[in-house]
């Protein structure tokens, strides 16, 4: 059996190479496993692109994949799963708050009743922000993807080979991975695991990348929001219809004075109109998708690639300086 463990990196130059030397121990404790680590580089304005090289050149077993831009977490781990070989796929953050100790609490896990392990966190090490945009991301997506509610999706998990042929065959540029999971099987299970502290840096996790993860989740796998959209238009018209009903009432039968109401007017015109724009922007979003899908926008665009051998002309040689220019 071989195992392939998918890294997203970003800004990981200070804890990458804990994480690497990690796996290569926990696996040496099983020398009857093939395995590979596959590192993506969603190029950030740091060295963690010639961390990557120099892992691979110390270990053939790690492979480097280095975007052109940033691209974002889940075509980063779309571009991995479309190079692994083995069996059993691994995916984990770069941080070191998914432990590799803990590697083979999901690797066991996964059997011939189980196809994902997901793993759960008894107690987080996140920051109080982040754990309330999980917990209201795990109940957003129980809502609107259908996920068991007692389902922990975490960025730690498992799944078998066929889990991740069938994942990359969404083309689509807004790739969200736990929902393709999601659509290619039910048999997915939890199993608790260790989740430490940060070692370095903060966590780039924001109310902007989290609406994005919205976005991707809502508008690639279901068209509730615009459900919603439609029921709150319905909702708001009849509103306004018993309103009118009533002033008529009040008027010819009751026949009592109406005040101009301005303020009241105003203030009913500025909602409808706010509901009115947040339905267009609604709409707007799933037809800009859809736009920018027709004209196959790439989900990610690999400039290097260490498996085909390609050297990087400008990455800096550790203990060498740069060349002065004749005549200085």
């Amino acid at each position: 059996m071989k195992i392939s463990v998918v890294i997203p990196c970003y800004h990981s130059r200070r804890t990458l190479g804990g994480v690497t030397a990690d796996l290569e121990r926990m696996m040496a404790t099983r020398p009857e496993l093939d395995y590979e680590i596959i590192l993506v580089n969603d190029n950030p304005p740091d060295e963690t692109w010639n961390l990557i090289q120099r892992l691979r050149e110390e270990n053939p077993r790690i492979h480097g994949i280095c975007f052109s831009r940033n691209f974002g977490q889940h075509s980063a781990l779309m571009a991995g799963y479309r190079k692994v070989t083995g069996d059993i796929v691994v995916s984990m953050d770069d941080d070191g708050q998914n432990p590799p100790s803990e590697i083979f609490r999901l690797i066991d896990a996964v059997d011939s009743r189980t196809d994902i392990v997901y793993a759960d966190y008894p107690r987080k090490q996140h920051s109080r922000f982040r754990n309330l945009g999980s917990r209201l991301s795990n109940r957003m997506f129980s809502w609107m993807l259908g996920k068991p509610r007692e389902l922990y999706l975490a960025s730690y998990w498992a799944a078998k080979r066929f889990v991740i042929d069938e994942m990359i065959r969404c083309e689509s540029p807004f790739p969200y991975v736990d929902g393709l999971a999601l659509q290619s099987t039910t048999r997915i299970v939890n199993v608790p695991v260790d989740h430490l502290p940060r070692a370095e840096g903060e966590s780039g996790y924001t109310m902007f990348s989290l609406l994005r993860l919205w976005l991707n989740a809502f508008t690639s796998f279901s068209v509730k929001p615009l459900r919603i959209a439609t029921v709150a238009g319905s909702g708001t018209a009849l509103a306004g219809l018993i309103v009118g009903v009533v002033l008529v009432i009040r008027k010819l039968i009751l026949r009592e004075d109406i005040d101009a109401g301005w303020t009241s007017m105003m203030a009913l015109m500025l909602f409808l109109f706010g509901v009115l724009m947040i339905m267009m922007g609604l709409v707007g979003e799933y037809v800009g998708r859809v736009f920018i899908s027709m004209n196959r926008s790439p989900q990610y665009v690999i400039e290097y690639d260490t498996a085909r051998n390609e050297p990087d002309p400008f990455r800096e040689k550790p203990g060498t300086e740069p060349e002065k220019p004749a005549g200085d």
